[in-house]
């Protein structure tokens, strides 16, 4: 004999399209993170304005800054030119193409970026390139550090 109730027996089930869509949410949501993240090697400095500027990639770089007042960076270790020579010899021994990208302030004096080619190009780096803001960019903030 069966019995029967008013309250229908239903099977449970997992319904799939609303997972699928909060994964496809979650994955969007990560990637715009992660390639909105600057990994910034120099000191900040205001970099002067170039109509030509380009894009370049800049995974394996060396950042060579030079401040307003002088004072050169190393990545964003300061140092003396006498100690960016000696480190400049190092990383050259160990990676002799390496890319430099050299970022000199708008208001530091141009003797003090010909001072930091010269040891560039002394100690055997002949891939440099001055870092600069686009035209296009301009008045826009750059990435904080």
């Amino acid at each position: 004999m069966k019995i029967g109730t008013p309250i229908p027996h239903k099977k449970a089930r997992i319904e799939i399209i609303p997972l699928i869509d909060i994964m496809f949410f979650l994955l969007a949501s990560f990637m715009m993170v992660s390639l909105s993240q600057v990994h910034m090697k120099g000191m900040k400095v205001n970099l002067p304005v170039g109509q030509s500027g380009e894009t370049q990639t800049k995974n394996q770089y060396i950042s060579v800054s030079v401040d307003r007042d002088g004072h050169v960076y190393f990545d964003k270790k300061e140092m003396s030119y006498d100690d960016l020579t000696t480190q400049l010899k190092k990383t050259h021994d160990e990676d002799p193409e390496a890319k430099v990208f050299i970022r000199g302030d708008t208001d530091t004096v141009h003797g003090n970026i010909i001072r930091v080619l010269d040891i560039l190009r002394s100690v055997g780096f002949y891939k440099v390139a001055f870092e600069i803001k686009s035209q296009a960019l301009q008045g826009v903030p750059g990435p904080t550090q």
